[in-house]
């Protein structure tokens, strides 16, 4: 930034600088300055001393500039999230390429000259909002569409599975991935017993940790990693006719990742790597642009297939389910606010809008209640009444009050059915619905197809030889600071993704 120059009752409005050259300033780059006030709006005329009684004298509780100051910076911190704690976003919109009419009515998927606002958090999921953005970890991919029927959230990671399949074993993971309760170590790495001995007592976790010990797991930038839905959707056309879908991002630049060595001395010297390089990307004018394609399955052949099409421990193959290229989504403008934004930015998979709707994926249903849950924990009930959070079309309901009410009601009304004021609002007009039966008996019970190793040894064999000695060298890293019996149970069901893998890792132990 050139130098600040000062010029009587005037400032310098440095996002208005001549980009040619920035130390030449023009009369229209010149702005009134602006005073300091109260929150009530009252000049301050000394920011910088205290209200005392003489020059040495003790600070008066009447110093209400003081008192508004300090109290509003001793709240300024919210709780940080359980998971994803550490992020960045970035504004841009969507595009699609074609309508998908075919098979969802949502409509922001329909018209092909319509952009769709987006905003998008990036996020490490493990450590906390001070911790390094190049640890191993999976990355949070989460997208906020501004539709015209309502905000939709497609909320993701960077890996295509995931370590659990029941929302119900969810808080266990987190407790063992997080700081031990007994002395708050490690909160931002997996090498300690309580991470592995949670994955080698649930097998399911297997396909997980093949994908985030291969250099997946430290990724390059944001702007070089790939995004999945990882849950099973449905998508909902006009005639009520219902496909299951699967979401993925591709990167424009391609995948890039780094080498566990890179990574953690990146996480030494710059632990806001990857932060700065999505930020300074697009502060200097480039764009960042990812293409969503989907995967869509007929409701009738699930049953059909060798594993359960709605865990999300699996993925679905491509040569059966080929990827289909949905739109682009380009990243172009930072945040002006970190707080009011990224940090105040509010995800969740229940944010659908007409057209798409939920699986009976066990993970997702847990989602739809526990992230609304979390953020009306962290910001209050009225949450979605934030700017980044707020809906572009109009909002009508009879919720009121509650902390941080901002809307503006009057009338006696705040019930429905009513027949006062007209009787409004009224409910909307329904399309056609999706119908369908749901049966069984209420029970809680596991899936029958778990196939827990069989696609991890699929990605296991898929891998070059670089990237399975990178997988190798990556879990003896880790492992070899762990208790032997949880060695041992590590090791029994690598073998069982694949021998040779069981194998290597158990050598490298051995050292």
């Amino acid at each position: 930034m050139p130098p600040k120059v000062e010029y009587d009752n005037y400032r310098i409005h440095w996002k208005s600088l001549n980009k040619k050259n920035p130390y030449l300033i023009t009369e229209n780059e010149i702005v009134k300055k602006k005073h300091l006030t109260t929150n009530q709006g009252v000049p301050i005329t000394d920011n910088q001393n205290s209200l005392t009684v003489g020059e040495r004298g003790p600070v008066l509780l009447q110093d209400v500039q003081f008192v508004e100051k300090m109290a509003h910076f001793d709240r300024e911190r919210i709780p940080e999230r359980v998971v994803h704690a550490k992020g960045a976003g970035a504004h841009g919109y969507f595009q699609v390429y074609k309508s998908m009419a075919r098979y969802t009515k949502a409509k922001f998927l329909q018209d092909p000259k319509k952009k769709t606002p987006v905003f998008v958090r990036f996020s490490t999921v493990t450590g906390g909002r001070g911790s390094a953005d190049t640890v191993r970890d999976p990355r949070g991919f989460a997208v906020k569409f501004y539709t015209e029927e309502g905000n939709y959230d497609l909320v993701g990671n960077n890996l295509p599975v995931f370590f659990i399949r029941d929302a119900i074993k969810f808080p266990d993971m987190v407790h063992a991935f997080k700081g031990a309760p007994d002395n708050n170590m490690p909160s931002a790495s997996s090498a300690h017993n309580r991470f592995w001995d949670f994955i080698s007592l649930t097998p399911e976790s297997t396909h997980m940790i093949i994908w985030l010990f291969t250099d997946r797991g430290t990724p390059k930038s944001f702007r070089m990693m790939e995004g999945f839905g990882v849950n099973t959707y449905v998508w909902v056309n006009s005639k009520g006719k219902a496909v299951y879908v699967k979401y993925h991002w591709k990167p424009k630049l391609g995948v890039q990742s780094l080498d566990r060595h890179e990574a953690t001395r990146l996480a030494g010297v710059d632990p806001d790597y990857l932060t700065r390089d999505l930020w300074n990307t697009i502060a200097k004018g480039g764009e960042v642009e990812y293409e969503l394609n989907v995967q869509l399955m007929e409701i009738a052949d699930e049953l059909e297939q060798d594993f359960d099409p709605l865990d999300p421990t699996k993925t679905w193959p491509e040569d059966k389910f080929p990827l289909m290229p949905v739109g682009k989504m380009v990243l172009n403008r930072n945040p002006d606010n970190f707080f009011a934004e990224a940090e105040q930015a509010a995800f969740c998979p229940a944010s659908i809008v007409p057209g798409i709707e939920f699986s009976a994926d066990k993970l997702l249903q847990g989602r739809t209640f526990s992230y609304a849950d979390t953020q009306r924990h962290r910001l209050g009930p009225n949450y979605l009444q934030l700017p980044i959070n707020r809906s572009t079309v109009e909002v009508n309901n009879n919720q009121r009050d509650g902390a941080m009410q901002l809307g503006k009601f009057n009338g006696p009304v705040n019930y429905e059915p009513s027949s006062i004021a007209g009787g409004s609002p009224q409910e909307a007009p329904a399309g056609t619905p999706r119908i369908y039966q749901v049966d069984g008996k209420v029970t809680r019970q596991k899936i029958s197809k778990t196939n827990d190793f069989e696609q991890a040894g699929e990605k296991y064999r898929s891998l070059s030889k670089r990237d399975k000695e990178h997988l190798v060298d990556n879990l003896i890293a880790d492992l070899i600071h762990i208790d032997k019996p949880i060695q041992q149970r590590i090791i029994k069901n690598l073998t069982q993704v694949n021998p040779k893998l069981g194998e290597s890792v158990a050598k490298g132990l051995k050292r």
